[in-house]
């Protein structure tokens, strides 16, 4: 009872409507729907994020077509913050509207838990082309779309956490461009350097940094790559808190110093602002998801600058290595779907070899497969960025820089953005943060059944 409240209230914030469920959904026919005629085509419905929903539907869907002309594709996007939520409701509904849903990275064991999707690699083998090789994904990508062994989701979307720098600030500040050997504490002495007055009018113009400062569940992130650079968890094997340590300290202070070197108001900075400053010529460095290489170097209707300017690498090193964070944004079919067939070939030509090379070049989207990776990439441009996404996918795994892979991944993702927010705001020190975080995360995972 309690839950169909909670759902009931979340469908109406959402503008939702809940039937009730007093019967099954009707059965599947044996062909799964079928792929459509020309006198009958198939229809079917996706739920995406809305900072690309357009494009897919533009751009995407019509390439898609030239291939299936009888499968008809609608795509609707909905804000990030709605859409956990949203696809929630849609996964424990009585009947599916989307047949095929959107996940970011750690939503997805919440959203497999419901039972709402197939296990596209039991569940739909009989729609599957033989040509799909799912042994050419790379695993980092992959292992997004999995939980309990089973693989429920595919890369649509591969991201990192990467740091984007501009050349042309750092041969102002007379400071060598980083790499993936450079450490936190070079990184900080540089920092210094590219806080600069770059026209000579007295007046500092440009800074070093801009990256998520402010309350949101993406901003820890940053420090958790500082965590897991240095060799440190969130969560350990058995589930119980592991960064209630000097390391997470000292992880969580690095990334509140960062703030010293970051234009005045990026503590209210979450997504859009930093890639604006660094756009504009503002900051020297940027951390931020890879994906936003292309809006940020070579689009001139988003950005100032040039690929030539721009160069994409890791983020600062620890103890560990390198640091990263794995941002995957998978897709799956509902199991609820009357058109799974149709649902399955979509989602199957999006992230093939084709659908790749196309996203690729059409959108900058970042690859899943080895084969593209190891290729040649759809433009100049891309070619060191596949390289900086190599080394990312290599470090995330072997230092898991991931978001906990459990289905209460936001609740613990909501919890540490609090108290990132205390302290960058100086509501407490970093030591003060990191203890209640742990505190609050161990009471949560307790009231699920996790033993503490």
């Amino acid at each position: 009872m309690r839950r169909s409240l909670r759902l009931a209230a979340a469908a109406t914030a959402l503008g939702l409507t809940i039937t009730a469920c007093g019967s099954p959904a009707p059965e599947v026919s044996a062909d799964g729907g079928g792929l459509g005629t020309a006198e009958n085509p198939v229809s079917i419905r996706v739920i995406a994020n809305d900072a690309f929903a357009k494009q897919w539907q533009d751009q995407l869907v019509p390439e898609f077509n030239k291939k299936y002309p009888n499968i008809k594709v609608s795509v609707d996007g909905v804000p990030y913050n709605d859409q956990l939520p949203k696809t929630m409701l849609e996964l424990t509904g009585p009947t599916a509207t989307y047949d095929v849903v959107l996940g970011d990275d750690s939503w997805i064991p919440q959203l497999a838990k419901t039972g709402g999707l197939m296990d596209l690699k039991a569940d739909v083998t009989k729609w599957t082309d033989p040509g799909y090789d799912w042994a050419d994904f790379n695993p980092s990508p992959l292992a997004a779309g999995e939980w309990e062994g089973k693989q429920y989701a595919v890369p649509v979307r591969s991201n990192l956490l990467l740091m984007l720098y501009n050349k042309t600030l750092y041969k102002k500040a007379g400071v060598k461009e980083p790499t993936a050997e450079t450490t936190w504490e070079q990184y900080f002495k540089d920092a210094e350097k590219l806080v600069q007055d770059t026209d000579g009018d007295g007046k500092t113009d440009a800074w070093a940094i801009g990256t998520y400062f402010t309350k949101d569940p993406l901003t820890p992130t940053i420090w958790q790559t500082v965590l897991n650079s240095n060799g440190v968890a969130l969560l350990d094997d058995n589930l119980k808190v592991a960064f209630d340590n000097e390391t997470g300290v000292k992880a969580l202070q690095t990334h509140v110093d960062l703030l010293k070197y970051a234009p005045p108001g990026a503590s209210t900075y979450q997504f859009n602002e930093p890639l604006e400053a660094f756009r504009q010529g503002r900051t020297a460095t940027m951390f931020m998801w890879g994906s936003v290489y292309k809006g940020s170097a070579v689009d001139k209707a988003s950005t100032t600058l040039t690929p030539e300017e721009v160069g994409v690498t890791t983020l600062p090193a620890g103890s560990a290595g390198p640091g990263a964070h794995r941002g995957i944004w998978s897709a799956g079919v509902a199991k609820k779907s009357q058109h799974p067939a149709a649902a399955w070939t979509w989602l199957q030509w999006v992230t093939s070899k084709e659908g790749e090379k196309f996203t690729g070049s059409a959108f900058g989207t970042f690859p899943a497969r080895n084969s593209s990776l190891d290729g040649t990439p759809p433009a100049e441009w891309a070619v060191p960025v596949y390289k900086a996404l190599k080394d990312g996918y290599t470090v995330v795994d072997k230092n898991k820089m991931w978001r906990p892979r459990l289905p209460e991944s936001d609740a613990v993702q909501q919890i540490l953005a609090l108290q990132t927010s205390r302290a960058m705001s100086g509501q407490a020190t970093a030591e003060q943060a990191i203890d209640q975080a742990a505190k609050d995360v161990t009471e949560l995972l307790k009231s699920k059944g996790y033993q503490q």
